[in-house]
């Protein structure tokens, strides 16, 4: 049989390691951390039985994902413990004056509440929502491909190549604006250049398409899921191995690499072409996340008791984003791509909770939330990030009964892809939206024979979907030792 080693246990690494598997490969993974999931881990950190996401924690992308959908239908997600929850409202913007931006998955929920902005929201939002899932096929494979669906593709591009600073406009109401900026944010970028606007496209339509669903029993479950499909595929894993050299794994038909660019690059050292070996050395990455979990006293999940959020819809909300309005945004964001870090970041809340009451231990409660802050930052934001919630929920600190912080320091060494605490794998500019990691008519193959790069810094880029991993391992199979 032919055999493969995949390096790095996250959700790309996983799904390599299947799609081989599947297609008669033996198969070994090999993970530096002692436990598998990249950024899909979780842990009880605070108290005993209280479930804290490490990283990714909300997956708005995963339903539509070809990958996890054709892996459903093969052999049924729910049996191997992967069971999706949704929160009542997928996200809130709260602004200073008490009123929000809400999504529902609703659409049409969505513009009734929206008032003179609904129709707009429609305009924008609509097609792309009700074509989602043929969307998908397109836009999570290389840009360069030919698209099974042209003109869905680009009346999706016309809105993603604005600005997000430029989009935002259409909307009339500070809500709306804020409401499409925050998620526009997760571009972890300026707001202000071109391509900004995709990602924010993308998770809306995601949101009105599918909803932002949370893994039950933490976000491990999805990896969780992943390695047990591979372990009845005869796949092994090895955690707790770092590799740093490419000859430390034995000969085998092909290397998949779920790493970071710079990695892979020392990895592979000489044996890489030297322009690919440029080319992975120029990769940028962007703005890091300061990660702060807190476990919160509050009452019952479910009675919306637990964070004192002055909008009534925030307390029923999956997500929240901290930013004020889309002006003040854009200006953070901003600062964080230039090195300087803002005195009222963009905060990340999620309540995940309150779609799954397992991850609670009695009244107390998880809360986990990151600020974009910049790249490779070294000082403590915990009081910032405390701070943003309060502006919004006035006497949240008061029922803070422990705290975890990870630090951008500590994120990169939590995950090494994630360099200078970039938890995008790479900054999404317009020229790494649309070649990343390198302009290629095959971004996967490292140009050393048998050799592959899966992870998110290739086509499609960040997410909990498995496509850089599905793609990169179908390119191998199909290019073989070349």
């Amino acid at each position: 049989m032919p055999t493969a080693v995949v390096v790095g246990s996250g959700p790309n690494g996983l799904a390599a390691a299947i799609e081989l598997a599947r297609n008669g490969f033996t198969v070994r993974v090999i993970e530096a951390a002692n436990k598998v999931g990249g950024g899909t881990r979780s842990s009880e950190r605070l108290v005993d039985g209280l479930i804290h996401d490490d990283c990714s924690a909300f997956h708005p992308t995963a339903l539509a994902s070809p990958f996890l959908r054709e892996l459903d239908a093969a052999f049924d997600l729910a049996s191997h413990g992967l069971q999706w929850c949704w929160p009542e409202i997928d996200l809130v913007h709260p602004l200073d004056d008490g009123s929000a931006g809400v999504l529902w998955r609703d659409l049409d929920r969505t513009c009734a509440q929206m008032g003179i902005d609904g129709r707009r929201w429609q305009q924008i939002f609509g097609k792309t929502a009700d074509h989602f899932d043929e969307i998908v096929t397109d836009v999570f494979r290389p840009l360069i491909d030919i698209p099974d669906h042209p003109l869905l593709l680009a009346q999706f591009g016309i809105r993603a190549a604005l600005p997000a600073s430029v989009l935002a406009r259409i909307f009339r109401t500070p809500q709306a604006k804020a409401l499409f900026g925050g998620v526009a944010g997760h571009v972890f970028g300026s707001l202000t250049t071109p391509m900004s606007s995709a990602v924010g496209v993308m998770l809306i339509a995601a949101a009105h398409a599918h909803g932002w669903p949370v893994a039950k029993g933490g976000s491990q479950s999805i990896a969780n899921a992943l390695t047990s499909i591979l372990t009845d595929l005869g796949g092994t894993i090895e955690t707790g191995r770092m590799i740093t050299d490419i000859d430390q794994i034995d000969d085998v038909d092909l290397v998949m690499l779920d790493i970071a660019p710079d990695a892979a690059a020392r990895i592979l050292g000489d044996r890489l072409p030297p322009r690919i070996a440029r080319a992975y050395r120029r990769y940028r990455f962007g703005p890091a996340a300061f990660k702060v979990d807190f476990a919160v006293q509050g009452g019952p999940s479910g009675t919306g008791d637990v964070v004192p959020w002055t909008n009534e819809y925030a307390r029923r909300a999956g997500t929240l984003h901290l930013a004020g309005t889309v002006d003040e945004l854009v200006t953070a964001e901003g600062a964080t791509v230039r090195g300087d870090m803002p005195a009222r970041p963009l905060v990340l809340v999620g309540q995940q909770f309150l779609a799954d009451p397992t991850r609670s231990v009695g009244t107390v409660h998880p809360v986990w939330a990151y600020a974009h802050v910049p790249n490779g930052y070294p000082n403590d934001v915990t009081e910032v990030v405390i701070d943003q919630i309060e502006r919004f929920a006035p006497g949240f600190r008061n029922r803070i009964v422990g705290v975890h912080t990870r630090t951008v320091p500590h994120m990169q060494a939590y995950n090494a892809n994630y360099v200078g605490g970039d938890i995008s794998a790479g900054a999404n500019t317009a020229r790494q939206i649309v070649a990343r990691p390198r302009l290629a008519l095959d971004p996967y193959w490292t140009g050393v024979p048998g050799i592959y790069l899966c992870s998110s810094a290739t086509p499609p880029g960040a997410g909990v979907h498995g496509m850089c991993g599905l793609n990169a391992a179908r390119s191998a199979l199909h290019g073989k030792k070349r």
